[in-house]
């Protein structure tokens, strides 16, 4: 701002050069009418009355001299020197006000040479200048489009423009974790062309990835088929638990349209469940100056994967802080309370099947179940922990089965939402049933036995049109 002032105090070039002539040539005239005096009164011997008419004439003919050297010699300067300094000055104001133009210096034809060699210089340098700055936004430019696939672009940008952007360090920031897996994708893969099943996960993951950024949420990892969204980072919008569960929602529905799409190719279906927590976690790079990542760290993080490993195909799970924010515009099931390894306190959730206000968005029944077939099938069951199938197994057997949920007997009773690897240990019609993976969803007494619920979680296609074929015989 000083700079500023400083510059408008500064006269221009065309005052400085017109007023330095013109107090030269006062002063030279001013010393010949003192010199003219004083010889007229040393060598004629004129009286005072002399001198003072002769110095008037002189003071007359000096002005006309002036005036007429000031306004010949304006013009000349204003033609060659000061219109092409006047110009470059032009020129350069109306590059600073868009510095993203370039504004070339019109000179007269007759202008200097020095003159012309500043403007050249200064057009050379400007293009240089140029090119260097559309090089480096081109550079931003392919920075920004190549690590937004790996990154959300509001990461990047926070990146790019921050100062701070690529320091180790975080900050706790209160967010809003989504947390998204494919069920039985692993069995899946194993069964079809590894390149097929790269060209299925990506549609899946595009898909998935277009309406997380749609509810303007970021995609902290990719792992496989999982998905580790947050809404609240970099920056909150005050409603990230609402836009979390309102974008949960829109995924199942998506995935659902995406099945039907998959399914004319010979795909079998897909079932995702999704795990939703609110809470404090810290925000930033996190790793070393060698090696870092833009991620997230936090309980909070571990409670939605922990709720997440507790839902079945189609289900969302929001944990109860999320819930306290939304509970008077969302539709949920009654909480469900299950103690989990390593935490301390009990794990709370509950389903959510839609939600109101601004996003509006309901849970699309995919198919309500057929009646379930009433009958005795011995099994073997393995529990799985952390993703550890155990090596003991146990025995258990049916009182009823559809396609998508089972009534057992288990011995002994393993505890809600606990995953379960079952094996039927017979042939029907020259078909042998494979692995069927399975959650335990309900364990209600009746008639003096226990009686577990199991949702199916992952099912091979050829089982499980065994088993409709059952259900439609009996029922006819």
């Amino acid at each position: 701002m000083a700079g500023k002032m400083e510059q408008q105090r500064t006269p221009g070039v065309r005052k400085i050069l017109l007023r330095g002539v013109f107090w030269r040539i006062l002063f030279i005239e001013g010393v010949l009418l003192v010199f003219s005096l004083l010889v007229r009164a040393v060598t004629e011997d004129a009286g005072a009355m002399d001198l003072f008419w002769y110095g008037v004439r002189i003071v007359a003919l000096v002005a006309v001299i002036i005036s007429f050297m000031m306004i010949s010699l304006r013009r000349f300067l204003t033609q060659r020197i000061i219109f092409p300094l006047e110009q470059i000055d032009r020129a350069n104001r109306a590059l600073h006000r868009e510095i993203e133009s370039f504004h070339p210096v019109l000179l007269p034809g007759d202008a200097p040479r020095e003159i012309q060699r500043i403007a050249w210089s200064r057009e050379e340098m400007l293009k240089k200048i140029l090119n260097v700055s559309q090089e480096r936004l081109n550079l931003i430019d392919f920075i920004r489009q190549t690590f937004g696939k790996y990154l959300s672009s509001k990461v990047v940008d926070e990146i790019l423009e921050s100062p701070d952007g690529l320091k180790i360090g975080g900050s706790r920031k209160k967010v809003t974790i989504l947390m998204s897996d494919l069920r039985g994708f692993t069995y899946v893969s194993e069964n079809r062309d590894p390149h097929e099943m790269v060209l299925y996960l990506n549609r899946y993951l595009e898909k998935m990835s277009e309406i997380i950024l749609k509810y303007d949420g970021i995609i902290d990892e990719i792992i496989g088929d999982a998905i580790l969204a947050v809404f609240g980072a970099p920056e909150s919008h005050g409603n990230d638990p609402e836009r979390a569960v309102a974008c949960a929602i829109e995924m199942q529905n998506s995935l659902n349209l995406l099945n039907r799409s998959v399914e004319s190719q010979g795909f079998p279906p897909m079932e995702m469940g999704i795990g939703i927590n609110t809470g404090d976690v810290i925000v930033g790079n996190i790793g070393s100056e060698l090696r870092m990542k833009y991620g997230i760290v936090g309980a909070t993080v571990n409670e939605a994967s922990r709720i997440e490993s507790n839902t079945v195909g189609g289900e969302i799970l929001m944990g109860e802080r999320t819930h306290r924010y939304v509970e008077s515009i969302a539709t949920v099931t009654p909480p469900k309370t299950v103690m989990m390894k390593g935490m301390r306190s009990p794990l709370v959730f509950y389903g959510v099947s839609a939600i109101a206000g601004f996003y509006n968005v309901v849970l699309d029944v995919v198919a309500t179940p057929g009646e379930a077939l009433s009958i005795r099938l011995p099994f073997q069951y393995w529990q799985i922990h952390d993703k550890k199938v155990n090596k003991t197994p146990l025995i258990g057997h049916t009182l009823s089965i559809t396609d998508t949920h089972m009534e057992v007997i288990l011995l002994p009773k393993p505890a809600l939402f606990t995953n379960l690897k079952l094996k039927f240990q017979f042939c029907r019609e020259f078909h042998c049933f494979k692995d069927i993976y399975a959650k335990v969803v309900e364990i209600k007494e009746n008639n003096n036995h226990t009686v577990t619920k199991l949702a199916i979680t992952t099912m091979s296609p050829g089982d499980r049109e065994v088993i409709q074929k059952w259900t439609w015989e009996f029922s006819n």
